[in-house]
């Protein structure tokens, strides 16, 4: 995903220059999960799956012969992003911890973090934190 203006210093200096270059080399510049191309044009069916199509000015033909499942479809600009897998922390850029997805992807993975963090965001602005909510593990001390 394109990152932020206000979390840029937390990535590595040679992030653009070097890291990124070299996670999308390594996958091929094809997206690690579903294997679509980066900067492929095209539509995605109901199920998922990509289908490329072949830009020739003739917008209006093109739409006759390959835009024949339903009756809207909306052509996508496929860019591939980094994504880190296993640890979200933007300064672990081990090559093991980076992957490269398209949009979609990417948006899968991260999506049951962004939903966690949005509902403690909203939680937060409302002033219902959970009273009962602990984040470092409980004492095994023995009371007298």
């Amino acid at each position: 995903m394109p990152i932020k203006p206000e979390n840029k210093a937390r990535y590595p200096e040679n992030w653009e220059s070097e890291i990124r270059p070299r996670i999308l080399a390594r996958a091929g510049n094809r997206c690690e999960k579903c294997g679509v191309p980066h900067r492929a044009i095209g539509w995605r069916d109901p199920g998922g799956e990509f289908h490329t199509v072949a830009l020739d000015g003739n917008m209006q033909r093109l739409a006759e012969e390959q835009f024949t499942y339903g009756d809207v479809v909306r052509l996508i600009l496929i860019v591939l992003t980094v994504a880190h897998v296993d640890d979200p922390d933007p300064a672990n850029c081990d090559d093991g911890n980076l992957a490269a997805w398209c949009q979609r992807c990417h948006n899968r993975h991260d999506g049951p973090m962004r939903r966690a963090n949005a509902t403690m965001t909203r939680q937060k602005s409302k002033g219902c934190d959970d009273l009962f909510a602990t984040k470092e593990k409980p004492s095994d001390e023995v009371r007298s």
